[in-house]
């Protein structure tokens, strides 16, 4: 109980100290039989089912008194691994578990012989209805749990509420996948780090396999499973329920070191040692490894607020830490954005030229120690546009222009988003993104850039009503269109958005050209030394967040940048949400003209197209007195 409803699953002795002290309160305040009371009514059994009276409705679609001892028994068999022995997903296993309870109540006296032999035979009837309308929306479900227990404590419980969420299924599935995949594939990046633990195995019976995995739950279909032979050339695994799964070529590569003669003892695959397996694309067996690090992914409808998917997590089961609307973390380079579009309100255009060049900053314009920033590969290229500065995500140029346009007004002008000021002190790091911000939050802003300049508010409750049909809450939400919620102006965000498109076309972001759209804008993340990855992007109809992490910040690894860790989420999630969505073209808004420039960012015939707000076009290349350039340019501030 102390620890399936107050803590993770993590394994650590923090944790197991904290899981023994909650387990003396518990038992100093309650009783055996409350405390029993407590675990039958809320453990997870699988099917979204949490309790056994729920279970029965979900399974059998009976009450408990209404149950047979064989549907009984099923149910019973089910605490120990809900996914392993789920009768709607595993059938044969779920049967093998029901045998074993019925015969332990036989020798325990619960059954006599004829009614022990009634319930082996009797053919369970499992509804399998439910699972046609399953999804992993977990972290969605907790948080429309804790708003109905703000608004109606007392009866959330008893009033058999009904609520309908912005979700759509398709989405959910999409970001959960995406998620998953993602962090399995940066944990192939960085190689398997060993067993999870080892048992004892004494004997080769689904019992001793029983034993040795009961501390180890699945997660999906990435699966616990105990050695039960080792060689550097095969490996056999028992999973729960006995089925024993034979590990050979591709299947083991991934933990080839760990079946070397001279691998470390606690590092070595073998015998009892409990490893995960999961299936890859082609159905064959491999042997995985559970994900240290962490991922989370929101997407919302600019137009409206709606929610449409969010995966707070790898595995709600395994650590309920929200970290879509729970986690602080540094945003990076995704920050850049609101300097930039702050810079546009103070004169800047995309042709602005800026000095990409070293810079050392005065610890007292960074709240802290000298510093001297460096642009993530290295290279510099002196003066470039404002356009270019953003696509490539160059550190100078950001520090610059924020340098020009004022730490305190940079710090004022994010608050239009929707960020909170006091997370982002008002020195020039904040340039680089190292304050702090949530992913709901960063949906929430960027879908300013998707819809035109409006601020919204993401909801992921539609409608909530009672037992009887009887609707008791339904959201309003607002509309991007409404003049009274916007924060920018139209042309502002255009420009925002054409550059942010160029970020996806030729910049940081650029493998998302692999979607085949020209619609798509977004700017990659990346915090100092590696620690957080984030993608931000949208489409003017879809806004997608993406982060990787670990909990306990951390670096995830030379060249884990937005666009090796946090980028392909987005996309995997993209290629289906997007899927009937037709592309949009961006209209340019009145005030909006297209001249072309040189380098110099000068009107030239000759030169590239640009976009400027009207009142804010350039000089004409001929009135600018040449000896100026490009020396005293580079000697500049921008």
């Amino acid at each position: 109980v102390a620890r399936n409803f107050f803590l993770s699953s993590e394994r650590t002795l923090t944790r197991k100290l904290y899981e023994a002290l909650l387990a003396f309160r518990i038992e100093a305040s309650l009783s055996k039989n409350q405390i029993l009371e407590i675990y039958i009514n809320q453990i997870y059994l699988g099917q979204r089912a949490y309790g056994f009276a729920a279970a029965s409705q979900i399974y059998f679609g009976k009450t408990l008194q209404q149950l047979s001892p064989a549907e009984a028994a099923m149910l019973a068999g089910l605490p120990k691994a809900p996914s392993a022995f789920n009768p709607v997903v595993n059938p044969k296993r779920a049967k093998q578990r029901q045998l074993y309870v019925l015969r332990r109540m036989g020798e325990l006296g619960y059954l006599d012989e004829a009614r022990l032999l009634e319930a082996q035979k009797a053919p369970l009837a499992v509804k399998h209805v439910l699972n046609d309308f399953g999804v992993h929306a977990e972290f969605a479900a907790e948080m429309v749990r804790q708003m109905l227990y703000e608004r109606y404590p007392h009866e959330v419980y008893s009033k058999g509420f009904r609520v309908y969420t912005t979700l759509l299924k398709a989405d959910q599935d999409a970001a959960y996948e995406a998620v998953r995949k993602s962090l399995f594939a940066y944990d192939k990046r960085h190689g398997y780090r060993g067993p999870e633990g080892f048992a004892e195995l004494k004997e080769d019976t689904e019992e001793a396999y029983e034993d040795a995995l009961s501390d180890f739950t699945d997660s999906d279909d990435l699966y616990a499973a105990v050695v039960v032979e080792a060689s550097q050339k095969q490996v056999r695994a028992a999973r729960r329920g006995g089925e024993i799964i034979t590990f050979s070529g591709d299947g083991l590569k991934f933990a080839a070191r760990s079946l070397d003669e001279k691998a470390a003892p606690n590092k070595k695959i073998r015998r009892g040692a409990v490893i995960r397996i999961i299936k890859d694309e082609k159905g064959g067996w491999q042997i995985a490894q559970m994900p240290e690090a962490e991922s989370a992914f929101i997407s919302v409808n600019p137009q409206d607020g709606s929610i449409r998917s969010l995966v707070g997590g790898f595995d709600f089961n395994r650590n309920k830490y929200n970290h879509v609307t729970q986690a602080w973390r540094q945003p990076g380079s995704g920050f850049k954005p609101f300097i930039y579009s702050a810079a546009l309100e103070k004169g800047f255009t995309p042709a602005t030229v800026v000095n990409d060049a070293p810079v050392v900053v005065d610890p007292f314009l960074t709240g802290g120690q000298v510093w001297e920033p460096k642009n993530y590969d290295g290279k510099y290229e002196g003066p470039i546009r404002l356009r270019t500065g953003l696509a490539k995500s160059k550190n100078m140029v950001s520090i610059r222009v924020l340098q020009a346009i004022g730490t305190q007004y940079a710090q004022d002008y994010i608050k239009r988003f929707g960020f909170d000021a006091e997370k982002h002190p008002p020195y020039l790091t904040m340039a680089l993104g190292a304050g702090s911000v949530t992913l709901w939050q960063m949906a929430r802003a960027y879908s300013v850039f998707a819809n035109g300049g409006f601020k919204i508010e993401p909801y992921i409750v539609s409608k909530i009503v009672d037992d009887r049909g009887n609707v008791l809450a339904q959201a309003q939400p607002q509309q991007a269109g409404d003049e009274s919620l916007r924060v920018i102006d139209a042309r502002n965000a255009f420009l925002m958005d054409n550059m942010m498109r160029d970020v996806t076309r030729y910049g940081t972001a650029a493998r998302v050209a692999s979607l085949g759209r020209h619609d798509l804008a977004g700017k990659t993340g990346t915090t100092n030394d590696f620690v957080d990855a984030w993608f931000n992007g949208y489409q003017p109809k879809l806004v997608g967040i993406s982060w990787v992490g670990f909990d306990q910040p951390r670096k995830l690894g030379n060249g884990e940048t937005g666009s090796t860790t946090a980028l392909p989420v987005w996309i995997s999630y993209m290629s289906q949400a997007l899927k009937n969505i037709p592309e949009e073209a961006a209209v340019a808004p009145e005030g909006i003209v297209s001249i072309r420039v040189n380098e110099a960012g000068q009107q030239a015939p000759d030169g590239r197209p640009e976009f400027f707000m009207r009142e804010a076009t350039p000089p004409e290349a001929s009135t600018i007195d040449s000896s100026r350039a490009p020396d005293e340019v580079r000697n500049q501030l921008y």
